[in-house]
């Protein structure tokens, strides 16, 4: 396309909105790191944590789960309809967790600073220590996992052969330590029983956070393939023959299982704590929804769509898990933290704009990769290659 017409196609409604959104959020993320935290949020010494840990972080460690969980069921256990789903999941876990690291360095606001805890004070006893290595080795990995797609396009066949052949133990390392970190994460917060409401604390939070992030990734797998292929329809390959609803479906049924599991599980954290009077004031009203609503009922929503063949109500329970995982994770790092003080966070405007940016960026980028690398389709010369 000639320079002159690339730049007329880039005159649409959705750039105008795009661009709109970074001419605010673009100084606002300046500005944070110029005049400080202070200048842009509602952080104290009672709440030091804010959406910047709850939603960039916390939200978006699960949410990038979709990679992992594709990837184990696909070469782990020889799932392999699921294939037209794998590198969009990967692709879209690889952009979660780069963006959860740039969500990072705006809260600490000195990222020459992030190597600190790996190489000049690492703290071997602290769970963040773990979670913190996980994380950077798992972005890693979710490199090498998308590398195929970009050597592909970039026609580097030798490096793309013998990325074919350490395939399968990248996947095994990347599943591995996509376990380990996601549950490290909810055992950060057995550090905090004073603080963390006892309807949201419980010692089995590694468990919560490792099975409802499985969940998570269901059901972001479900609605990013919904919205890609609708939005990126001129990528699809016309010879695929790729039946997405017969895809969600199968989908479905696994977020059936996982969110039925969590919700058990869930229960039996409340039962080892006995705090059955809580369910009676406010929180537990707030806790009941969170179960009943965003959990148990996707999860019937999921069999029943299978049960009828409704791709429509699979998507539908795929929000809602996604919507439910994002609700839990901000009741425990946000909501429910910190829920007997008087001074109640609530965040800034600058942190809210920030974390919009952040999430703008992110979907940029995912265009233009998908837009130009073999994400949707199978570049020719490789099909049915790892």
């Amino acid at each position: 396309m000639a320079p002159k017409a690339y730049a007329r196609s880039l005159f649409t409604r959705t750039n105008a909105i795009f661009a709109a959104i970074l001419a605010i959020g673009l100084p606002t993320l300046a500005y944070r790191f110029w005049k400080g935290m202070g200048a842009v949020s509602n952080l104290s010494q009672t709440n030091p944590w804010g959406i910047w840990v709850a939603f960039d972080i916390v939200c978006g460690v699960a949410l990038a789960a979709g990679g992992y969980t594709v990837a184990a069921a696909v070469y782990l256990f020889g799932q392999k309809q699921f294939r037209p789903v794998l590198r969009p999941a990967i692709l879209t876990g690889f952009l979660g967790y780069l963006f959860v690291v740039v969500g990072l360095m705006v809260d600490l606001g000195q990222p020459w600073r992030l190597p600190y805890q790996f190489f000049l004070t690492p703290g071997t006893t602290a769970v963040m220590y773990e979670v913190g290595w996980c994380v950077f080795l798992y972005l890693m990995v979710l490199a090498l996992e998308f590398l195929p797609a970009a050597l592909e396009w970039l026609g580097m066949t030798k490096v793309r052969r013998f990325m074919s052949a350490i395939s399968i133990g990248i996947i095994v390392l990347g599943v591995t330590l996509s376990t380990l970190h996601q549950s490290s994460l909810g055992a950060f917060f057995l550090m905090s029983p004073g603080k963390l409401h006892p309807l949201w604390y419980s010692p089995f939070l590694p468990i919560f956070f490792f099975v409802s992030s499985i969940a998570a990734g269901i059901g972001m797998v479900i609605f990013e393939s919904s919205v890609s292929h609708r939005a990126f329809q001129d990528q699809l390959d016309p010879e695929a023959h790729v039946d997405m609803d017969a895809l969600q479906l199968g989908l479905a049924k696994g977020g059936a299982v996982v969110l039925f599991a969590y919700f058990f599980v869930r229960l039996q954290g409340l039962v080892a704590s006995g705090r059955y009077d809580l369910l009676l004031t406010g929180w537990g009203a707030w806790y009941a929804l969170e179960m009943l609503g965003f959990v148990l009922l996707p999860s019937l929503l999921f069999a029943f769509a299978v049960r009828t063949q409704s791709a429509k109500l699979a998507r539908a329970a795929g929000v809602m898990t996604v919507l439910g995982v994002v609700l839990n994770r901000f009741n425990v790092s946000l909501i429910a933290f910190n829920w007997n003080v008087p001074d109640r966070y609530v965040p800034a405007l600058g942190e809210i704009i920030i974390s919009i940016t952040i999430v703008t960026l992110g979907v940029l980028v995912f265009r233009w990769i998908v837009n130009r690398m073999p994400v949707l389709h199978e570049h020719p010369e490789w099909r049915g290659a790892h």
